[in-house]
């Protein structure tokens, strides 16, 4: 009796999970829709991805007459042998590097601190700073405004123009203070100031390093934004030495310049040619960096925005 006895609790406690498991009918068609929708946005992305690739491969005529869709045409590193054959290219691809690694640090430093100020109840007037941070993202100076600041600190035609009026973006501030809100809790702090520990020890030697995915995060959005961008750089700079390689890439697929890569042909219809394979080496050539780095960060990337994320 007793092994019928145990046996039935155990058959009770296997069937809720069963139903559980199962889901309803409702939760099987949401799902459904939900990988459905997923499957075409990856498979969409997956073949521009491939397109680019392939188109930055293929003869220029193949291009040219749309004969290309999935695989290379023809094989060629024409495009490439012309992309790093100028000398453009290399000065923007030095600026970027810089830029997006100095911009990275300083955003980074600015908003990991501001955002674990913000996250401490005993911060005297925690709420109106928040509120006037807030305020921020709804409305702001506008073009002109911002560009005459920028003119009258002397910062035109520097690199503080492209770092110091985007350094922080208060979406990333409010992850972060979550973050520090839900996952370093006020008794840690108390232990450390028994031990002797003042703010800044404790900031640096045990808030950062319980931080890493928050941080991973945060630097991903401020890299991958830095290096993207070619509106600041349009705006503030005027010297090439200084273009980056996103204002490059911009001249060369919407304006169509060519510099000296193609100075070598006169005729119109071989230059149109050889600007599409030039256009999609060019493409591959500016995504390369942040396609190799964001795989090593890609494990704290999912972590950290769910941590972060803002609830209720």
């Amino acid at each position: 009796m007793n092994n019928d006895i145990l046996n039935g609790n155990l058959e009770e406690r296997k069937a809720p999970k069963s139903i559980h498991r199962r889901g309803s009918k409702a939760d099987i068609i949401i799902d459904f829709i939900i990988y459905f929708l997923l499957t075409i946005i990856t498979g969409i992305t997956l073949y521009i991805l491939i397109f680019v690739v392939s188109a930055s491969f293929s003869e220029p005529e193949a291009i040219y007459q749309g004969r290309v869709w999935l695989l290379p045409k023809g094989f060629t590193l024409e495009g490439y042998k012309r992309v790093f054959r100028d000398s453009d290219i290399w000065i923007g691809y030095r600026n970027s590097i810089v830029y997006t690694i100095f911009g990275t640090v300083i955003s980074l430093t600015l908003t990991l601190t501001s955002g674990y100020a913000l996250s401490r109840k005993d911060l005297v007037g925690r709420k109106v700073i928040t509120g006037i941070m807030v305020f921020t993202m709804f409305f702001s100076g506008g073009i002109i405004p911002t560009y005459m600041v920028v003119k009258n600190l002397n910062l035109l035609n520097t690199v503080w123009a492209l770092v110091l009026p985007s350094a922080v973006s208060m979406t990333n501030v409010i992850i972060t203070r979550t973050f520090f809100t839900q996952n370093i809790p006020n008794e840690l702090l108390e232990a450390a100031q028994i031990d002797g520990c003042n703010n800044t020890r404790f900031f640096i030697s045990i808030v950062l390093p319980l931080s890493k995915a928050i941080i991973a995060v945060i630097a991903l959005y401020y890299a991958v934004g830095i290096w993207n961008d070619y509106f600041q750089a349009l705006l503030y700079l005027d010297s090439r030495k200084l273009y980056p390689l996103q204002l490059i890439l911009r001249e060369i697929l919407v304006q169509s310049q060519l510099s000296d890569m193609v100075t070598d042909l006169i005729e119109a219809d071989k230059l149109q040619r050889i600007s599409e394979i030039v256009k999609y080496a060019l493409i591959i050539v500016a995504a390369l960096p942040l396609l190799i780095v964001y795989p090593f960060l890609q494990k704290y990337f999912v972590k950290g925005i769910m941590i972060g994320s803002v609830k209720g």
